[in-house]
């Protein structure tokens, strides 16, 4: 089996991430507001995933954003609060590198612009990829065909040169579904047997 290009998930793959974070400091600039602020998000979820497609922009995210924290924030200190969410895992950010020698390397991410301006975009191992495939530039997220076709379409390799990793299961097999080889990830040394599984050089 031929592995070419491997394409590696974002959040809580590379960055574990927490929304309690928010939850908390919103709670502390307003007796229940992270609460109430976690309700909205999660009963009107298809607003998040509109941002993530570009289907809403900032200005009209943001603006929904600030009826839910009740107007307690400004636009910018809620980008802020927003993305103060991530870590780096750096036990998987260190195989970049040494997988960089031998393979195309992609980003694929179900992301929005105030994360990555915010959040990540200044992250030191972004620099180990050669495209990074975020689902508001394309306009799709996981599982849809349309964002694993748009890594196809930089990479120019066969699907099954590919080896996705993701911590989402559904994600994964929608990899599976476009004849790439994917695995799920838990953690980084499953990961590592998973990339031997593969014959992985790194």
């Amino acid at each position: 089996m031929k592995i070419s290009a491997i394409v590696f998930d974002l959040g809580n793959v590379l960055i574990p991430f927490d929304y309690d974070i928010i939850l908390n400091k919103l709670n502390g600039i307003k007796s229940g507001l992270g609460n109430r602020f976690a309700e909205r998000y999660k009963n009107n979820y298809s607003v998040h995933r509109k941002f993530e497609t570009w289907e809403l922009s900032d200005d009209e995210f943001l603006n929904i954003m600030m009826e839910w924290t009740e107007n307690t924030l400004s636009k910018g200190e809620f980008c802020e609060l927003y993305s103060d969410i991530f870590v780096v895992n750096n036990d998987v950010a260190s195989l970049l590198p040494k997988l960089k020698k031998n393979y195309k390397m992609v980003l694929l991410s179900n992301t929005n612009s105030i994360h990555q301006k915010y959040g990540w975009e200044n992250y030191d191992f972004l620099k180990y990829f050669d495209k990074l495939i975020l689902s508001h530039e394309v306009g799709a997220v996981k599982p849809d065909t349309k964002i694993y076709k748009a890594v196809e379409e930089f990479t120019n390799l066969p699907s099954a040169e590919h080896l996705f990793i993701d911590d989402v299961e559904e994600y994964v097999n929608g990899a599976k579904n476009v004849g790439w080889n994917a695995v799920q990830f838990v953690g980084y040394e499953k990961l590592i047997t998973d990339f031997k599984n593969y014959n992985i050089s790194f």
